[in-house]
Order: structure tokens, then sequence, then C-alpha cells
């Protein structure tokens, strides 16, 4: 068997090996989550291997010609130390070349992304509560299955969020098995989206999308009604949005994990004030 230390594309069930890895390492990735992120582009999940065993993954997601986010960075533990880390993530880089790249990194690791080429933009904190809760839907806004709204509608508005068009991962990430996909209208047009899908524990809400804070607390309490309360629910906040912070805060959550949100080149110009929860640290 030989030793050498091969990159290619991962197929897709060896795609589940890298959510499984992120599973180990406690970031908790939803159930389909697989089937959805190798929507959002089919070769861009990188894997190295040494014979059959798997070393290190990356995802590095092309979104249109000119954005792509990385996420999956995971090395083999027995592997660690050995270089093939700095080379996969070059790799990842290369497949990315000429775009702006994002990343949700570990806050302790921005000193490494910096020497890539990668500036802070802000902080994302994952804050932790439960299902269930009083009822706090404001008087006067009604959320809705948001199967019952245009497709069209939903690609539209969720570009104000985010800097390319991910229609066919939005497909797969709004109707798998499990998920609360919720929407508000304003004079027949979205003016807020809200999805919850279920992980490993508990739901993961994200997107988390609204024009304002009211529009937003009722798709998140909405939301969590229909979650037992005997299960987790977390929330992935930027923490430049006082209003998101302040939900946060309102449902009685309690931070448990941050990132630092990056990029390489010209950050994108997408609503963060509007965001009260980003779909995913994997793919942005």
């Amino acid at each position: 068997m030989s030793n050498e230390f091969v990159i290619r594309t991962m197929n897709r069930s060896e795609i589940d090996i890298a959510v499984d890895w992120a599973a180990a390492e406690g970031w908790n990735p939803g159930i389909c989550d697989a089937d959805c992120f190798r929507q959002a582009d089919h070769t861009g999940f990188l894997g190295g291997w040494i014979g059959d065993e798997p070393v290190a993954t990356i995802s590095a997601i092309r979104y249109g010609r000119s954005f792509g986010f990385l996420g999956f960075y995971i090395v083999n533990p027995k592997y660690r130390g050995k270089g093939y880390g700095l080379a996969i993530w070059n790799a990842g880089l290369d497949y990315l070349e000429g775009r702006t790249i994002g990343l949700d990194g570990v806050v302790a690791q921005q000193d490494n992304y910096r020497r890539s080429g990668f500036t802070l933009a802000y902080n994302n904190i994952r804050y932790e509560g439960t299902g269930g809760g009083r009822n706090r839907i404001p008087s006067g806004i009604a959320a809705i299955p948001l199967d019952s709204v245009p497709k069209t509608k939903l690609y539209r508005y969720d570009r104000t969020f985010f800097p390319e068009e991910r229609t066919a991962f939005l497909d797969c990430w709004t109707s798998r098995p499990g998920t609360i996909s919720l929407g508000i209208l304003n004079n027949d047009q979205l003016a807020g989206v809200g999805i919850a899908r279920r992980c490993r524990t508990g739901f993961k809400v994200g997107p988390l999308f609204a024009d304002s804070p009211d529009i937003a607390e009722a798709l998140f309490s909405s939301i969590r009604s229909a979650i037992p309360d005997t299960e987790p629910v977390f929330l992935d906040v930027p923490s430049v949005n006082a209003d998101a912070l302040a939900l946060s805060a309102r449902h009685n959550m309690r931070p448990v994990f941050e990132t630092a949100r990056m990029y390489k080149g010209n950050a994108p110009e997408i609503s963060v004030d509007r965001t009260y929860g980003i779909t995913s640290f994997e793919l942005g």
C-alpha cells in the first residue's frame, strides 16, 4: 500500500466521513446536512488519503462566479502535526482561486487564517436554549409554511443575505424530512425566513433572516413552539447585530461557542443587520 498523501474530490459517501468527523469535534452537524451541502457544489469537498485511510478533509464551496466558502477543515487526530492539514488547506484555497473566500473559524486560529490573507469581519456566537417556551409572537404577524411561497421569492430574498445564488442548496435545505421551514410575507413579498433542522443533538435554526425585530421574533417563537421543550435549540448569531443578541436574551439562551467570520478579498455586501441566524458555520 502506498504511503503517498493524495488529495482528491470526495464522492457522496465519502462526504459522510467529513460530517462524522465534525460530529466527533463537537460541531453537531445536521442529520441530513451532507446531501444539501453536496448540492451546493458537487466537486467542492476535498479529502486527503494515505492508501485507503482518510487523513484530512476540507470543503471549498464555489458559489456563482465570485464567492467561495471554506469549512470542514479537519485532520484525523493521529495524523495531526505532520503537514497534511496545510496541504489540504492550500488545495482548498487553490480550488477557490480568484474569488472572495469566507470562513467561520475557531477564534483561537485567527492568526493562522490571517497569514493566508483573511481579515476579521465580526464574530458569530452560537446560543443554546430549548424548544417550547412562552408564545412571544407579535400581534398581527403570522408565519406560514415556506413551501407555500413560490421558490423564486425565496431565491430573491436570500440574495439580500448571501453574495451569490444558491438555489439547488436552498431547495434541499428547506425540504428535508423533519425540517421546520417558515416564512412571513409583507405585500406578497418575503419579509422573513426561518428554517430549523434536526441535528445530532437538538435543532439548529438557520438561516433566520428578517426585515424587523418583530418578524424575527415571530419566526423564532413559531419555530420554538414546534419543538419539544426537552430538545436543545441552537442559533448562530452575528455579534454585530444587537437585535439578534436581544432576541437570544429574551429566549433565555446562553452562548456556548464562537467563531470568527473572516474573508479573503473584499467582504461581500450582505445584510448582516437583518441576519438573526446564519445558515451554517460550514457553508456560510
